[in-house]
């Protein structure tokens, strides 16, 4: 066999055995959650994986950012600083608590030079008295940055040898701050140049959730979720051999389990339902989360940080068969229904497009969409856009709105082969009134809209009639079992 091609296969099992971790902020919230994150990843080494951890700002850390960044684009310095400080404490002595001697030292060193940077940066916006997009990324970028650094310092300290990486010099973006769109071709060629030699030598690579940077090296984020889209970036573009996103959290659920205590775990389920779980309002996962999973057929775990033990919820490209019709039930409310009239105009040609070209203009996403002979019903998620968004379209109809609105998805395979699915579903909210109903237009979903109000009471009558006697090989129903006698 030639040289070269026993260094590829060594390339190959580098990357079977790569396993992303991707930590929420609960997860590295204070000096305790970070030691029992260095546990978990000090696990997975001693099964003979070689993991590469990306990690959120601490809890709550980046909504105190941006409040910061608001006052000082109103010019409130000092109030800016302020927040600033109480956030350098906060990263201090969590580093105190984690780290001694020489690393400590020199941890506290960074830590400082990075918040001097940040009270320059708002002295900054305040002296110009307003926020730009690009200036707001750049603020709230801290909180990874920081985290991110000193987590790699504790994983040092805990016989780990943590390598910190700055995220954006591998997450490579385009310039739409505030939610930026991933350049994957660039991810993937940095990710192999800055990261994969350093798995190979034995470190534990250490990067910032949320962040990238523009081709010139300006600050983006990836917007909601970015996190986790950073962790499934990254072990698309390493190939790696699964990714696992650490949650507080066993996994995804059948459905939110402060509305229905008996809430099942999901033991598996395929990426697509997945996707349609996020997108409908599940809080695990981000929908653009597991889209580079997906085009890698690469498994996504969703694991408890709090509870390590537990087998968690195992995404993958499909799912087994279940016996149950549905897998879970999500809800997303505060959102909107626009009503739009226009008589026998509906089937004119072009009309169609240019009521979507009025949100396309806004950058306002449809959730749901219904027409009639005579009206479009859809709706959308409220927004103070929404005024302006019904005076563009009153001037080719009549358009009401209604807000205060939430979507039901009910997700499961082949709802549409089911006989009788639906007559089971309405069934079971028949007190409940229905507004937009969608089904044929997936093969895994079902759909509709109700009252915000009435959200709790639905998903409840939904859960008792489908997960009454769930598929054991899918769902853990020994875990409800303990619960309950708990």
């Amino acid at each position: 066999m030639s040289a070269a091609r026993k260094a590829e296969e060594r390339v190959d099992e580098t990357r079977t055995s790569l396993v992303v971790m991707k930590f929420g902020g609960t997860s590295v919230q204070d000096a305790k959650a970070i030691l029992r994150t260095t546990e978990i990843v000090r696990g997975r080494r001693e099964k003979g994986l070689s993991p590469v951890v990306v990690v959120s700002a601490m809890a709550k850390v980046t909504d105190q950012l941006l409040v910061a960044a608001s006052a000082a684009g109103r010019g409130d310095k000092a109030g800016a600083l302020a927040l600033a400080a109480r956030l350098r404490n906060r990263h201090i002595d969590t580093a105190a608590d984690l780290l001694h001697g020489d690393l400590f030292l020199q941890t506290e060193a960074a830590i400082r030079r990075r918040f001097d940077s940040l009270d320059d940066l708002l002295r900054g916006i305040a002296a110009v008295g307003e926020l730009t997009p690009r200036t707001s990324d750049k603020v709230v970028s801290y909180g990874e940055r920081i985290s991110s650094q000193i987590v790699a310092a504790a994983f040092t300290q805990h016989g780990l040898d943590g390598a910190h990486v700055d995220a954006r010099k591998c997450i490579i973006t385009d310039d739409h701050y505030g939610k930026a769109t991933p350049l994957e071709a660039a991810i993937e060629s940095q990710l192999n140049e800055l990261v994969l030699p350093l798995v190979k030598a034995g470190k534990t690579p250490v990067i910032g959730g949320f962040i990238g940077a523009t081709s010139d090296g300006i600050t983006t984020t990836l917007g909601r979720g970015g996190s986790d889209f950073t962790a499934a970036l990254v072990g698309g573009g390493l190939r790696a051999g699964a990714i696992e996103i650490w949650t507080d959290v066993n996994g995804i659920m059948t459905t939110d389990p402060r509305i229905c205590p008996d809430a099942l775990r999901v033991k598996t389920i395929s990426f697509e339902e997945a996707a349609e779980l996020a997108y409908f309002g599940a809080k695990v996962l981000h929908p653009a989360t597991i889209l580079p999973a997906v085009q890698k057929s690469i498994p996504v775990w969703v694991l408890n940080s709090h509870n390590a033990a537990n087998e968690g919820t195992r995404i993958s490209a499909l799912a087994p068969p279940c016996a149950s019709p549905f897998k879970s039930i999500a809800a997303k409310k505060k959102l909107t229904i626009i009503d739009i009239v226009a008589g026998r105009m509906l089937m004119t040609h072009g009309y169609l497009k240019s009521v979507f070209d009025v949100f396309n203009s806004f950058e306002c996403a449809i959730d749901m969409v219904s027409t009639s002979e005579v009206s479009i019903s859809l709706s959308v998620e409220s927004n103070d856009k929404l005024p302006a968004i019904c005076a563009e379209l009153s001037k080719i109809a009549d358009v009401k709105f209604e807000g205060n609105k939430a979507l039901i998805c009910m997700v499961g395979e082949d709802i549409r082969g089911q006989s009788g699915i639906s007559g089971r579903v309405f069934s079971a909210i028949r007190h409940i009134n229905v507004r937009m109903i969608s089904q044929g237009a997936s093969e895994i979903n079902m759909s509709f809209m109700i009252e915000e109000s009435d959200v709790d009471e639905a998903v409840r009558a939904l859960h008792a009639e489908f997960f009454a006697n769930p598929d054991p090989t899918v769902f853990d129903i020994v875990g409800r079992a303990v619960a309950a006698k708990a």
